[in-house]
């Protein structure tokens, strides 16, 4: 065999092992919406047991929202402001008051679409694997906001490991 031919030869066998390479199944972790749903409702009990009404939105891994429950009587900006704080920390990978804070001490806030520089926002990670956000809103404060959101993802620790 002709050396030009030899090299081409191991050119196309490259070419297809190449193509065969990264063609395999990716195993992910997804949120579920049952798991969504028992996660929110434990930040909205939460909220209300320290006496807050609240609205409470929790997102997918894509920053789509998977459920949001809005407290009777509470004003309707909550909605938008909730899923904002749960988009901020999922994806920031940290609580939406820590990416804040960040931010204050070195800015511009980066301005990313969806994203808003308010706590309130706390990462739901199983295991090491993002899957979602929480952000919770109409609390009066954003540390109680916070705490309202991590008892909500500390419910369903048992299902995130």
């Amino acid at each position: 065999m002709s050396p030009v031919r030899s090299k081409v030869w191991a050119a196309v066998l490259l070419a297809a092992a190449g193509s065969v390479c990264g063609q395999e199944v990716i195993t992910q972790k997804v949120l579920s919406l049952d798991l969504a749903q028992m996660i929110a409702r434990a930040a909205v009990d939460k909220c209300r047991e320290n006496g807050y009404r609240s609205t409470v939105t929790v997102v997918d891994a894509a920053g789509l929202v998977k459920v949001t429950l809005r407290n009777d009587s509470i004003s309707p900006q909550t909605m938008e402001v909730s899923r904002r704080k749960a988009y901020t920390a999922m994806i920031y990978r940290r609580k939406s008051g820590e990416t804040l804070k960040t931010y204050r001490a070195n800015p511009p806030w980066p301005g990313v679409e969806g994203t808003i520089a308010l706590g309130g926002g706390v990462p739901i990670f199983a295991g090491k694997d993002i899957v979602g956000g929480i952000g919770v809103s109409g609390a009066p404060g954003a540390d109680k906001e916070e705490a309202c959101g991590d008892a909500g993802v500390a419910k369903a620790a048992e299902f995130l490991k």
